[in-house]
């Protein structure tokens, strides 16, 4: 009998919690910089544009498009293959990776720039993962 594996949970750091709480409760939190007002992901205590540490966190939009993805084929912990692995852009700025659900896994399917809204997919009692889909009409 074949063993299932689940999918691995990341560990938050006091840097991170504020966007792991977010996903908790079923927001995709960024941070924008209070100098030069750069939205930046992944969450960090600094601005990666201008270095200030005054920084504010803020629910985001959800939205995105597809930027780029690739359709993997190899089983993993916690994925039936076959499963996009993208990158989504944010309508807020930045890109993040993450994975396209709720379509299928093909070319045909996974069209760039298709707009995508965020949805999260439990994998522990703590943490929430951001995954898309394809956005409703």
């Amino acid at each position: 009998m074949p063993r299932e594996f689940k999918r691995f949970a990341p560990t938050p750091s006091p840097e991170t919690q504020h966007y792991w709480d977010g996903c908790k409760e079923g927001e995709l939190r960024l941070q924008r910089c209070d100098q030069c007002e750069h939205t930046y992901f992944p969450p960090r205590p600094f601005c990666p544009k201008c270095a200030s540490r005054e920084v504010s966190i803020y629910k985001a939009s959800g939205k995105a498009t597809l930027w780029s993805y690739v359709i993997h084929h190899r089983p993993m912990p916690g994925f039936k293959p076959p499963y996009a692995i993208a990158v989504v852009q944010l309508q807020e700025g930045p890109r993040m990776m993450t994975n396209i659900v709720e379509c299928e896994q093909t070319p045909e399917a996974l069209q760039l720039d298709m707009p995508l809204e965020v949805r999260f997919e439990s994998v522990s009692d703590d943490i929430n993962l951001p995954v898309f889909a394809p956005a409703q009409k």
